[in-house]
């Protein structure tokens, strides 16, 4: 590695955290006092406030990154460019090309950290997060839950008409067992109820059909060969209350293998709503090249030396950012909703912004 090479990889990730730490520290400070009378009412004391902080932090980081990273290649680079360092660099037989070397050295770096805080290390402290605000901050979301569908296990499906996660109870329920298509079992209740002591569910005035699956000609006029019933029944299912918990965003609370382990359980039971999480991986993949894109990017639009100084182009960096976060959410949003594939929704950011960044490096001086 040159001397140019530890120069530029130096102000670029100095810059960086730098302005990461500022601005965590801002947030902080605005939040806490936001927070100060809820804690206070809570009657919470130093060091669990802290303990929500410590959570909280992590999570700000990887928010404000892919912004940071390219305000900070903005400042970097225009006041190089500013002080005709880029001028002098290029002149003395640098490329432009190998110029660009520190900057994705830079890139690397930053994209390996935050590919591991958001698969791993924020999920976690996001979870304690969640729980934390839940306790002390939220009333419980209640909910009512209604034609519930489910694959519980191979050919075996549930349907729940009604569940309140109130008092846990879901009303109208049935388990059927398949073979080949063909109906070997239903298991029917009036309710089914979630024992918190033995972690079990309770069906109350159970009902169960078992049907012969060798059609002949007696069972044809009669296929149920066996019927049990009775009032109280004890069961355990691959179900819990918190399959009919409200899913929204909840996705931010699981580390990438549970993520993936997810997304396996949902299309399992042909549950709806796979968007969101699918989406999340592929964004949580396509990250680290997100923040390569935003550095070549921020490089070529200010690399130029400007008579308005750096300014204007900090400006512009700030107006390309917002253009591609709000992109970015756009196609978010489509992929939840089922409208948009989410490995598109994931990608197409990253591909449109590369072609942009490509056409700006064409009109580069170099």
């Amino acid at each position: 590695m040159k001397i140019l090479d530890r120069y530029i990889l130096k102000k670029v990730l100095s810059t960086f955290f730098f302005v990461v730490l500022i601005l965590m520290a801002i947030i902080t400070v605005i939040d806490v006092t936001e927070k100060m009378d809820k804690f206070a009412k809570n009657n919470l004391d130093s060091s669990t406030i802290l303990g929500y902080y410590l959570d909280f932090v992590p999570w700000i980081a990887g928010l404000i990154t892919p912004i940071t990273i390219f305000i900070a290649i903005i400042y970097v680079t225009s006041r190089l460019a500013s002080h005709t360092e880029i001028i002098s660099i290029l002149s003395s037989g640098v490329s432009f090309r190998r110029l660009l070397l520190p900057y994705f050295l830079a890139s690397a770096v930053i994209a390996s950290i935050s590919f591991v805080l958001n698969g791993w290390v924020i999920p976690a402290a996001t979870k304690s997060r969640l729980a934390f605000e839940l306790r002390y901050f939220n009333n419980r979301y209640y909910t009512t839950t209604q034609n519930v569908h489910l694959q519980v296990a191979p050919q075996v499906y549930l349907f729940i008409k009604d569940y309140n996660n109130v008092s846990n109870i879901g009303y109208q329920f049935t388990l059927e067992r398949f073979n080949d298509n063909v109906l070997l079992e239903k298991l029917t209740a009036e309710t089914i109820n979630w024992d918190t002591t033995k972690r079990t569910w309770t069906l109350s005035i159970w009902r169960i059909h078992r049907v012969n699956d060798v059609f002949t000609s007696a069972a044809a006029t009669n296929p149920e060969t066996f019927v049990t019933y009775g009032q109280r029944l004890d069961t355990a299912l691959a179900i819990s209350p918190k399959d009919f918990e409200a899913q929204e965003r909840s996705y931010e609370g699981m580390t990438t293998p549970e993520l993936r382990e997810h997304i396996a359980k949902l299309k399992f039971r042909g549950a709806t709503g796979v968007g969101m999480y699918e989406v999340e991986q592929h964004i949580r993949l396509a990250a680290p090249f997100t923040t390569f894109i935003l550095v070549f990017m921020g490089v070529t639009v200010s690399s130029r030396k400007s008579r308005g100084g750096t300014g204007l182009q900090i400006a512009l960096g700030f107006v390309l950012a917002f253009i591609f976060i709000l992109f970015f959410l756009l196609t978010r949003r489509f992929a939840e909703t089922g409208s948009l594939h989410p490995v598109v929704a994931a990608w197409i950011p990253n591909i449109i912004f590369a072609v942009v960044s490509l056409v700006l490096y064409r009109f580069t001086p170099r």
